[in-house]
Order: C-alpha cells, then structure tokens, then sequence
C-alpha cells in the first residue's frame, strides 16, 4: 500500500470516529422518550396522594371512608417523599384540589351513586389518567354500572365489580401466597373476616392485571347467602373449586396504574398489619414511588382505630 493510500484510510477512519458519537447522540433521546411515556412521573421525585373519602354509610365500624383514609394517610406522611391529603365525605368541594397529583384513592359508595358518575367527575378522573395519574378504587368503590362507567373502569383500572356478575359474600379468605411485585414487597399472610368481593368483571385475557390477594372460597361460601342481592348465582356456584381475586394491580397499555381492592367494609381491618402493607404498598405504586423492600412500614393502636368515625349512632 502507498503513501496516499494509507493517508486516504486514515482520513476515512477519523471521519468515522468523529461521526460516530454525534449519531449515537442523536438518536439516544429518541429512544430514552419512547420508553418513558410520563417523564415527569419519575419514580424518584416527590409524590403527591389524594384519597376521597366517601359520605358516611352502613352502620357503626362499617364503610368509615373517613376514618379509614385518615389511618392511610397518617401511614403514608411517614414515608419519605410522600405528601397525601384526604378530602373527605365524598368528591372534593375545593377548586384545584387534584393540582400535583401522582395517584388518587376513591374509597366510598358506589354503585349508581359512585362518585365518579357525579356531575363531570368522569371527565376529571379521565383527564388525570391520561396525564399518567395513578387511580385505586377500595371496596364498594369498585363497583359502577356495566353500561355507565364499566367500560371506563376496564380501562383505568383493569376490572370493576359487576351487580349481579360479581358476589359480596362475609367470609373469611386465607392469602397465603403472592406474586412477586412493587405491591407485595414485605406482605406476610393474613386472613380475616369481611366483605370480599370476588368474581370481578376483568379485561378480556387479564392483559396487563396481576391478581395480588388471591383466596378460594369453599362451597358454602359459593352457595350463599351473600350479603346483597342474597343469591346464589349460577354463575357462582358452577365455579366451584376455583381461585379468586380480591385485590388486583392494572399496567395500562399507556404506563399508566391503577389497581382494586375488594375488602374494607369493616374498620377494625386496618388493624391487620398486612392489609394495610398491601394497600400502602398499592398506593405508592400507582404514585410510581419506590416501594421499599419490605414494604410500607406502619403502626396503627386500636385507640387509633376508634378515631374519626362517622357519628352513626350505636350498632344495633
């Protein structure tokens, strides 16, 4: 090889060296943007909480929306980088009151009087989820009309309690075992008596839903009574044997989270160290903030558990 031969060659590789990087750099954002779909929700930055609490219902110790998020939110201002605000008996009456907000908790009476299908609730909750906010919905809060906010519901949060399709039994589930996800990190098994739902109207295939508190309940459970209508249903009976779920985790084809959680009728629960866990831990997920290892850490006395219930009068 001649002289100009080797200068023409090493001119080539330089070029080539000095072209290199500068389309590595081009090209490196683009991809980095397709994979983050909500870049402002890193899950490292501060996070902001919402629960709604819903108006007082069913008798004493018994749906204390109020209550209940405010044990939540005493849990959760002890993690750092979470700030959480409870509004309370039902949808927020203050203007900007979902400004910041990383995930939203609708813990209330569903059903045709839900909150999201009040006045232009809908659109709100639409809107929040198209921007990335996270939505959870806990007990009766999972339940909305087949043909008024289901489709909805299908697609924020992965599956809806259907009347007359789902059951709402008092039974007691045994959840021993749990996937492994952000959600489960630190849960330990637990077992107590409430009003479960199961046999949730789900996307087709499950896609994108991960069935967190999963139980079978036994044959009597199945043949009833169950609290409302008393049943039983034929489509619950012939599943006999089967697994159900009562809590479950919802990926959305946008990056977007949401999740459901059927029990929460009885107060006294939150004394369950893991409920708690599994909800706070659900919580911080759909805010897309770091779930510790061992999960969200909590303590909750039973004199803590007595305060803010609704004035219901004595149980009969």
């Amino acid at each position: 090889m001649n002289t100009s031969s080797v200068a023409s060659h090493l001119l080539r590789f330089g070029l080539l060296i000095l072209i290199w990087p500068l389309t590595f750099s081009i090209q490196a954002p683009a991809q980095s943007r397709a994979a983050a779909p909500f870049p402002n929700r890193s899950s490292s930055a501060s996070k902001k909480i919402i629960l709604i609490a819903g108006h007082p219902s069913h008798g004493p110790g018994e749906h204390e929306f109020r209550a209940g998020c405010l044990l939540l939110k005493k849990c959760l201002d002890q993690v750092p980088g979470i700030t959480s605000v409870v509004y309370s008996n039902g949808w927020p009456d203050v203007p900007n009151a979902f400004d910041g907000a990383d995930a939203v908790l609708i813990y209330a009476d569903g059903g045709a009087g839900h909150p999201v299908l009040q006045d232009k609730h809908r659109e709100v909750i639409g809107d929040l989820v198209k921007r990335g906010v996270g939505l959870g919905c806990a007990h009766y809060g999972v339940e909305i009309p087949s043909t008024n906010g289901g489709p909805e519901f299908l697609e924020w949060i992965g599956g809806y309690y259907e009347h007359l399709y789902s059951v709402n039994p008092m039974w007691t589930p045994e959840f021993k075992k749990f996937p492994d996800h952000p959600i489960t990190r630190g849960v330990k098994p637990f077992s107590n008596r409430d009003e479960w739902y199961f046999n949730m109207r789900f996307r087709d295939d499950m896609k994108g839903i991960t069935p967190i508190l999963v139980a079978t309940p036994s044959d009597k459970v199945r043949d009833g009574p169950y609290v409302y209508p008393g049943g039983p249903y034929d489509n619950i009976q012939k599943n006999k044997g089967r697994p159900e779920t009562m809590m479950w985790a919802y990926e959305r084809p946008d990056g977007g989270r949401g999740f459901g959680f059927t029990g929460g009728h009885t107060h006294a629960n939150w004394g369950y160290e893991n409920q708690r866990k599994v909800v706070l831990n659900a919580l911080l997920w759909i805010a897309r903030a770091r779930v510790p290892p061992e999960g969200v850490q909590s303590t909750v006395t039973p004199e803590e558990l007595k305060q803010n219930l609704d004035p219901k009068g004595r149980k009969k």
